[in-house]
């Protein structure tokens, strides 16, 4: 999601149309093939009275399922599983508003609200962020918009030089919304530090998921491609990234759908030796989310798990 200038995807199949579309996005959006995930007569009498049945206890939530794509020889390094209610835990997450009294890349629409439950809260072992249709004209940086929502960034608390990363997530539905789970380098110069998009995903196409690179040799368009997934804004999918010294690998549910290998051009195309941080976010309009659904909000994109495994020792 390159909040820059531009980003996009591409150095796959893919139709003429979402390719020139993807030419002006700053969110990027890679070249195995994709594959579809699919997920649709009384008691007799007695005689005396029975005595009144003891309440079944209240079921505990199921646990987040254990990942069998995690690569051999990796072990866990960092995670959140989202099991204390309350905003995102502090330790782990910060917000980023950075440009909400100028305005976000890419001509967006929403105000990103910092330590506000209404737009990012844990309940039931679930992360909610949430995007909603009302304007903050109290906020001292409110830029005007007419739309909430949350950044989350793991910026200045955590960040890593390749591994594998694991969101268990299911996507918003509404035609306007632009969610992200994605990486930026942290340096802080972009495109040359590099960025790298797990997920992309747009309400006007809510079946179409994307994963792309961006680099100082890509810009703005990026490199990547896109998988179907058929209820991706109604079910929970893994989606996932291994990001090795060689080559990043983009899949959903174990099926990877891109491979970025590096093509061996030096920081211009490879700024990946070096560590990045994690992103969560829903993005109103702009130019991939495009035009807004008012009638949708508020919408929501929850996540069960974040999880982080590099190799061991």
């Amino acid at each position: 999601m390159a909040d820059r200038e531009t980003s996009g995807a591409g150095a796959s199949a893919l139709p003429a149309a979402l390719l020139a579309s993807w030419m002006l996005l700053a969110c990027g959006g890679g070249g195995g093939a994709g594959s579809a995930v699919t997920a649709a007569a009384p008691s007799p009498p007695v005689a005396s009275p029975a005595p009144s049945p003891t309440p079944a206890p209240t079921p505990a939530p199921a646990p987040a399922p254990s990942s069998s794509n995690v690569p051999s020889g990796y072990t866990l390094a960092w995670a959140d599983e989202f099991d204390t209610d309350g905003l995102p835990d502090a330790t782990r997450w910060d917000y980023d508003t950075d440009r909400n009294s100028t305005g976000w890349f890419n001509n967006e629409s929403q105000y990103y609200a910092r330590d506000r439950a209404a737009n990012a809260s844990v309940s039931g072992g679930r992360l909610r962020i949430t995007a909603r249709l009302e304007s903050l004209s109290t906020a001292a940086d409110w830029g005007g918009q007419r739309y909430t929502s949350a950044r989350l960034v793991t910026r200045g608390k955590a960040s890593w030089t390749r591994g594998f990363f694991e969101i268990r997530a299911k996507m918003p539905c509404g035609r306007g919304t632009w969610p992200a789970i994605w990486t930026l380098g942290t340096g802080g110069v972009w495109p040359d530090d590099g960025e790298l998009d797990i997920l992309e995903q747009v309400g006007s196409n809510p079946t179409r998921v994307f994963g792309t690179v961006h680099t100082q040799a890509s810009g703005g368009t990026g490199t990547g491609s896109a998988v179907q997934v058929a209820d991706a804004c109604g079910a929970f999918h893994n989606y996932q990234m291994t990001w090795t010294a060689t080559d990043i690998r983009f899949a959903v549910d174990g099926a990877e759908y891109y491979r970025y290998t590096n093509p061996g051009q030096g920081n211009r195309g490879w700024p990946f030796d070096r560590p990045q941080y994690l992103l969560l976010n829903i993005a109103i309009g702009g130019t991939l989310g495009g035009a807004i659904d008012d009638n949708i909000f508020p919408v929501t994109m929850e996540i069960e798990y974040v999880r982080v495994y590099q190799p061991a020792g």
